[in-house]
Formats: C-alpha cells, structure tokens, sequence
C-alpha cells in the first residue's frame, strides 16, 4: 500500500528546480557520445541507432544548435565487446569531453559502463527495453521496464490468446534472466503450475536452434495452449524465426511474442512463415500519427534509402534526445549535474501521438503496444494501453524489490529507497 502511494506520488511532474548554471565543457561545440555496436553480434541491431543519433543531432544543428552552439557527434564503436563499452564510455567523457552519451543496447553493456558514468557523474541514455531492478542518477532509461512491455504481453497472451503453458526462451545474460526471473514469480502468482513453464538460454550469436525448436514444439503438444516468451538478442533471432519456420510451428500452434525482434531485425529474413507471431514494443513504424509519418520521412531523406525502417529504439533516441535537449535549454547548461535535475518533468512527443514524460525514477511513460507480424515485415497493433504506462524501476513480483522505489529529486535523491526501512539502500541504485 505505502509503495502505491509513493508509485502516485512518481506520476506527478516535477515543479521547476532552481538550478545553477556553467558553461558547456566544449569551447567550439557542444560534443554528443554515440556508443553503439557497429561490429559483432549486436551491429544488426545499434548500427540503426547510430545512425538515428546522426540523423537527430543534424537536425538540431539545423534548427541553430544548442545554446548558440552546433553540436558534435562523436561515435566510437564498442564491437559488442562488453568490457570494451566501458573502456570507450570512459574516452568519450575523459578525451572527448561529450556532454551526454546515447547507447548501449544489451543490459550487459550497460552494466559495464554504469560505474564509469557514476565515477565520471556524466550521463546515458539508454534507448532499449531492460529488465528494471535499476535506477542510476546518471542513466535515463527511455527504453521499456518490465511493466511496460513484458507484464502486458503476458496479460495478452494469457487473457487474449488462452496460454496456459510458458516457454521463456532468451540470451544467456542479464536481461533475459533477470526478466524471466520476474515473468516466472508473476506466472506463478497468477496460478500457473511449475512443470507448465518451460525455461532456456543460449549464447549470444547461437545459431543451431534444431533441437531447440524440436523441444519447444514437444512442450507444446502436452493439449495446453502454450506460447513462448523470447528474450533472444541480436542476430540469432534470424536462424531461431528461420527454424520455427522449418518446422512447422505457426502462430496459431505456438504464437511467439518477442521482446527483441522489431522491424529491422525482420527486414533480414523471409517472413512470410512468421505472420502472426508477435512482439510488444512501445512503438512501431506502422502507427497511423502524422508525428510518425513525419519522423519517418525525415529517416528516409536522411538514410538516402526508401527501404530502411523504423523501430522502438529509434523512437526512445527520438525522445531521449530531445528530452536532453529541453533540459539543457532550462538549465542553460550542459553540465550534467544540472542536466539531471533539469529533465526531471520534462515532456516531449512521442511517435504515437502522446507525450513521454522524464518521471523522478529516470523512467518516462510510454503506451504500450503487441503487435503481429505481417507477410512485408511491419507490424498490426493488435492491443494497446488506452494510455501511457509509467515504468517502474522496481518489479512489484521478486522479493526485496516490491517494497523499493526510486526518486532522484531532493530530498530523498535516491534510486533504492526502502518504504518500509525508511532507507536509502544505495546512493545511486
């Protein structure tokens, strides 16, 4: 009861903060870190959100800068090496002198550079759905928490399509896990029998799903409904939809609602064997709002290709940038510190013809979407939230955490408050 009313209080925009001002690190121009993966495993999936962030930053520049000043992209490339994330983190604030830093894709890269963005107090915006369990001063997560994209999917396939059996199937890593973690507690609660849940983890980059596969549809022929929950990442999705398709199983056999797999992984594979199968993002490119229809216009002029597409991680750098951009204008400043207590409140458009609004958790609303594979590679919304979702730092369904919350405004400042200890657990998550 106590966390609900704190989870109220969150919801409210935040007052205007008297902030004091300093100028921008860079004398010249104001420089933007883009960490993103344009080699390995992951480059299928960030190389689109560097060049979103290319594409964002031009923009800005063509509207006049940033307080009077033309920003700067400064793009390295971390290789989806995880320890390498770290080391580039750190010469993009130390050697460059960014402002602000947008990427990482898997939670395990964002692991890796959260202590540096702490030690360093500079910023992150991290543009992809992870598995809550966080809440940093230094790291905006404009990407999906698990109540925003992996509780509902569940509700939808439980409620929507009848699942009574589960296949949670992901990337050995921290995100799948700790996810799972959470949808098995709720699958649980909700009277879902142990032996009903299937669990399975693969290396980044697996590539023979054959016996996989073959146990997924064994489980699935117990005469429950079952579905599977896919947590997979990066570019074994393509080999894993490829089998399923080999195979046999159709959506309506065993439906798949992945977390991970969005327009520019499908535009990579043959997916006319996939049509009805599913994915709950916040946003996809088929959304009918003319902010949509403008945003993607503006990709393809850019890109220089009518092919490319758009996905969620686009859509959170899209709002992340320019909630930092707002920020900056109301702090007159990029220092950081007055960046974080400037962009709490904030509000931008979203792609969906809403706001996303910057919460006291560093987490922002978003709508939240399933939608169904087409035989062209886009997506039908099949459901919706009829309104925003907040994100919720803390899972309300794993012990020790549904008692936590997070608000980074003074006084409480802290992103692992305990309601019932009165404690800051961590001064920073």
């Amino acid at each position: 009861m106590m966390k609900n009313k704190f989870k109220s209080f969150l919801t409210a925009t935040a007052t205007a903060l008297a902030i004091a001002t300093s100028p921008a690190w860079s004398a010249d121009t104001i420089k933007v870190g883009v960490l993103h993966s344009l080699s390995g495993t992951m480059a299928i999936s960030e190389t689109t959100l560097k060049d979103t962030m290319l594409m964002l930053i031009a923009e800005q520049n063509a509207k006049g800068g940033l307080l009077g000043k033309q920003l700067e992209a400064v793009v390295v490339d971390p290789a989806s090496n995880w320890p390498l994330f770290a080391e580039k983190a750190r010469e993009l604030i130390t050697q460059n002198d960014v402002s602000a830093v947008f990427g990482c894709w898997t939670s395990v890269s964002r692991k890796s550079v959260l202590p540096v963005f702490e030690e360093l107090d500079s910023l992150l915006f991290y543009p992809v759905q992870y598995e809550g369990e966080e809440s940093s001063k230094n790291v905006f997560y404009t990407g999906a928490a698990p109540n925003q994209q992996a509780i509902p999917a569940v509700d939808y396939l439980m409620n929507d399509i009848g699942a009574e059996r589960w296949v949670l199937a992901g990337t050995d890593y921290v995100y799948p896990r700790t996810t799972n973690k959470i949808l098995e507690a709720y699958l649980k609660a909700k009277g879902v029998a142990a032996e009903d849940i299937m669990i399975s983890y693969t290396p980044f980059g697996h590539s023979d799903w054959q016996t996989i596969v073959s146990d997924i549809k064994k489980f699935g022929s117990a005469g429950k409904k079952t579905a599977v929950v896919s947590t997979i990442n990066g570019d074994a999705n393509v080999p894993f939809y490829k089998e399923l398709g080999n195979q046999g199983i159709s959506a309506e056999d065993i439906p798949v609602v992945a977390f991970s797999v969005g327009e520019e992984e499908l535009s990579g594979i043959d997916t006319k064997p996939l049509v009805g199968h599913l994915a709950a993002w916040n946003y996809f490119m088929s959304v009918d709002e003319p902010v949509n229809e403008s945003f993607i216009d503006s990709w393809i002029k850019f890109i220089k290709d009518d092919k490319r597409v758009t996905n969620d991680p686009m859509e959170a750098h899209y709002i992340g940038f320019n909630m930092w951009v707002e920020a900056v204008k109301k702090a007159g400043t990029t220092e950081p510190a007055a960046v974080q207590q400037a962009i709490i409140g904030v509000a931008v458009p979203n792609l969906s013809g809403g706001l996303a609004t910057m919460m006291p958790n560093h987490h922002i609303t978003k709508p939240v979407l399933i939608g169904e594979i087409q035989d062209d590679g886009q997506f039908v919304t099949v459901w919706e939230t009829p309104g925003t979702v907040v994100g919720d730092a803390w899972s309300d369904y794993l012990e020790g955490s549904r008692d936590i919350l997070a608000d980074w405004r003074a006084p409480l400042a802290c992103g692992n408050y305990n309601v019932k200890t009165s404690k800051c657990s961590g001064q920073n998550y």
